[in-house]
């Protein structure tokens, strides 16, 4: 992906987020504030996957110089405290929740990956998000706050890991190699001759194509390609299947528990608990993993779950 191209996609991107809110009848400084959190949120996130970009970055800020990384997720914590909520606990509890992590990876420089520290920032970036924990710092507006939220956890995840703690092998530049289109449209087959049959006998899915989510698509699916596919790979492929590979010094392992891991973090969907939802993640999470462990790309993986969605959105309920 070029810079050009990234470019592009957070322009058209900000514009939408900005129509939807003014269709919703949003406005003022608040609001101008934190589309302005979001928009720059989002170019941390998507202008670092340029692979141009990215090396030049980690060129110049070099080993020590990646520790100001996290002043940019920080900064706009600030803003938004100030000029949106002004109430100071949560904005200490947003300046805690950017930094600590990169205390912590700060602390395993120079060990191989997979060091305590290494999950320990993983679990303070994950967990306040997957109890909706971070939410509460974002509360206005709400059309908004689940964006953001994602949006601050992986700008958190980029500065700490990919810019401070140079963990080999995350895939985080979207480059597109030889056999990726390829990969994407055969593993997403081969998941989809599983997950189907399965999911309809277990009574999880059924068959029920709308064209009015078809309509909605243009929203949906960027929607689920930038704020939920990314930041999953990046979390479950990139940074935890990546450690506990390293850890157990076995990448089939690392993909098998990465999975089980990714498929217990949808146990909390309705009708909780979703033993069902926890079955197929777990599924989809080992042929998502395997893309990203034979391409060394979050890009196929991220490709292959947005359309196993957007699928599930379009065909199924």
């Amino acid at each position: 992906m070029r810079f050009t191209t990234a470019a592009a996609i957070w322009t058209a991107v900000v514009a939408l987020a900005a129509f939807v809110g003014v269709w919703n009848g949003l406005g003022g400084r608040r609001f101008i504030i934190a589309l302005g959190v979001a928009a720059a949120l989002f170019a941390f996130e998507l202008f670092l996957a340029a692979p141009r970009l990215l090396d030049r970055v980690q060129r110049i800020l070099r080993t020590r110089g990646g520790a100001i990384a996290p002043l940019a997720p920080l900064f706009v914590v600030l803003v938004y405290a100030f000029g949106v909520t002004g109430d100071w606990r949560t904005m200490l509890v947003g300046a805690a929740y950017t930094v600590l992590p990169a205390i912590l990876v700060a602390a395993s420089t120079g060990k191989s990956g997979g060091s305590w520290e290494d999950y320990a920032a993983v679990l303070i970036i994950w967990l306040p998000v997957e109890f909706r924990w971070l939410y509460l710092l974002f509360p206005y507006p709400p059309v908004l706050s689940h964006t953001i939220t994602i949006l601050l956890a992986v700008s958190t995840a980029v500065a700490a890991f990919v810019l401070l703690r140079r963990l080999d092998g995350i895939g985080y530049a979207a480059e597109w190699g030889r056999g990726f289109g390829l990969r994407v449209v055969l593993t997403f087959a081969a998941f989809a001759t599983i997950a189907i049959p399965l999911g309809t006998k277990m009574h999880f899915i059924v068959w029920d194509p709308t064209f009015a989510r078809v309509r909605s698509l243009p929203l949906f699916a960027p929607g689920v390609l930038l704020f939920t596919a990314w930041p999953e790979e990046f979390l479950f492929r990139g940074l935890l299947q990546n450690l506990l590979s390293r850890t157990f010094n076995n990448r089939w392992a690392g993909l098998a528990v990465a999975s089980v891991i990714f498929g217990l973090s949808h146990i909390f969907h309705a009708p909780y608990p979703n033993w069902k939802y926890v079955l197929l993640a777990t599924i989809a999470g080992l042929f998502y993993g395997h893309a990203w462990m034979k391409t060394g790309s979050l890009l196929p993986g991220t490709l292959i779950h947005a359309v196993v969605d957007i699928s599930w959105h379009v065909l199924f309920r």
